[in-house]
């Protein structure tokens, strides 16, 4: 090929006519070779079996299904669920897959690395199929594959491999509804004892505070004013009878000193009557003073100056005149009214003493409910939030755990998603591996690009002059005529019918 020029279609054309044998040997050789080198190769044969995975049957805005995860993801752990060594050994030993100097071990890394699942992206149509109410994966069902260098057992294989698929998802699901439902069964179970302790302190602090609850503050400052009128109500009732008692008493006192200057001081009636009412002022000044007050040291020592001379009238002897003295000897009406006035106003002024005392006691109770009503209220309040909390917690937890047992008994009943064996494992007529028409067409790429490597090669090697511009490239002169070849035979080739001559111009 003559350099330092461009090159015309024509250029490529004639390359193509001149080293056509070149290209076309390597091209017909080289699909023949791959061919023939595939049979080189040991054959694999290829199982597959389709399951097509059917949606719930109950609508899921019902009934909440239990897996949420997208079908590829649960695919692919379906695949490695069954690759593991606790499913694949009992297989292997079930189907005496050991021969010769294999080792279980073998064998199951020999099927893992043979066993292909697939997802199943389109539907008989090459259309995403999507399931009615059900978002996520587009994926109606997967293909799973076994490849083995025996047809017969890459079927039993395969077949055997789906059935572990199909049994393991449902026993993956029916595990994780009983999961769930035991999950939020111990939830409820929790929460309600949670709620009877919130609800037992909740009582237990009502019982305690009756009364002084946040309800009870009004009622409570009703009853404290009642309270208060009712005190001062019976301090004037407690100071009016010390007055009136006080009065009467002044009246008695005038009376008896005016009644006993009319007895005679020796008449034994009179000497016992003055005694009987020593005697009761005595009893009324003790309950009011103390021994060492001076009325009671002169009541007490009338009494005995009493007492002495009655023990003296006795002493001595009767006369006549003695018994009609004693039995005109009485109190007239009127101290007799007097004393039982003192005594009303003394069972008055004790009554009101104990009203008094009991009312000043229910006013300090009240008071102290008042004062402790913020506290016991921030408290209160504390305990009715966590009682709320903890019914809206046992409610949510009791609903949650109604759902499960319902997606529970739904996948019991096979109502859930169920997947379903679309077509068994075939039995495969022709080797999976080598493809031979696959090794042909890469021995005819591999054929055309060694022709062209060649053809190439032999072109830059080559600096015949064949044409005009090739002439023009090479002497890097201007080309003044062209001779037509003369002569009894032309040289072959693109050209070769002419005889080039060139001159220098002037």
């Amino acid at each position: 090929m003559i350099e330092n020029r461009e090159l015309s279609m024509d250029d490529y054309v004639a390359m193509l006519r001149r080293r056509a044998k070149l290209l076309l040997i390597p091209a017909l050789l080289a699909p023949l070779a791959g061919f023939a080198v595939s049979y080189f190769f040991p054959a694999k044969y290829t199982s597959q079996s389709a399951v097509l995975v059917e949606g719930q049957k109950v609508p899921e805005g019902m009934v909440q299904s239990v897996v949420t995860e997208d079908l590829t993801e649960r695919i692919a752990t379906l695949e490695q669920q069954v690759k593991s060594e606790s499913q694949l050994r009992p297989l292997v030993d079930r189907l005496r897959l050991v021969h010769g100097l294999q080792s279980p071990e073998d064998v199951i890394d020999d099927i893992r690395l043979n066993l292909h699942i697939e997802a199943m992206p389109t539907d008989a149509q090459g259309a995403p199929r999507h399931k009615p109410g059900q978002t996520g994966s587009d994926v109606p069902g997967f293909f799973v594959d076994y490849t083995a260098s025996n047809p017969t057992l890459a079927q039993q294989l395969c077949n055997e491999l789906t059935s572990l698929v199909l049994k393991e998802n449902l026993q993956s699901r029916q595990d994780a509804a009983k999961g769930q439902t035991d999950f939020f069964s111990k939830q409820v179970e929790d929460a309600k004892k949670n709620l009877d302790d919130v609800e037992s302190k909740l009582a237990d602090f009502k019982k305690r505070y009756v009364g002084q609850l946040p309800g009870d503050e009004e009622n409570n400052l009703k009853i404290l004013m009642g309270l208060n009128t009712q005190l001062e109500a019976n301090a004037q009732v407690l100071n009016r009878a010390q007055q009136d008692k006080a009065y009467t008493e002044s009246l008695l006192s005038q009376q008896l000193s005016a009644w006993n200057a009319l007895q005679s001081s020796t008449n034994p009636q009179t000497l016992e009557k003055q005694l009987e009412l020593l005697q009761t002022q005595l009893v009324d000044l003790e309950a009011r003073y103390t021994p060492d007050h001076p009325d009671v040291i002169k009541t007490k020592a009338d009494i005995a100056s009493i007492k002495k001379k009655l023990k003296e009238i006795k002493d001595a002897p009767a006369t006549p005149g003695d018994t009609d003295e004693k039995g005109s000897a009485t109190e007239p009406p009127e101290i007799r009214q007097l004393r039982l006035q003192v005594h009303q106003y003394g069972d008055v002024l004790a009554a009101a003493t104990r009203d008094q005392k009991r009312l000043q006691e229910e006013i300090a109770t009240y008071q102290g409910r008042i004062s402790l009503s913020p506290a016991i209220e921030q408290e209160y309040n504390q305990l009715i939030r966590d009682d709320a909390n903890a019914q809206k917690v046992y409610a949510d937890l009791l609903s949650d755990k109604g759902k499960s047992e319902i997606s529970l008994q739904m996948e019991q009943q096979a109502k859930g998603e169920q997947m379903r064996l679309l077509n068994t494992a075939s039995l495969p007529s022709d080797p999976s591996f080598p493809n031979r028409p696959l090794f042909a067409a890469g021995g005819l790429g591999m054929g055309l690009m060694v022709g062209l490597v060649l053809a190439l090669s032999l072109e830059l090697m080559d600096k015949s002059i064949r044409n005009e511009a090739d002439a023009e490239a090479a002497l890097q002169l201007p080309l003044l005529a062209s001779l037509p070849w003369v002569g009894e035979k032309r040289p072959a080739g693109p050209g070769g019918g002419r005889l080039w001559g060139k001159s220098r111009t002037a």
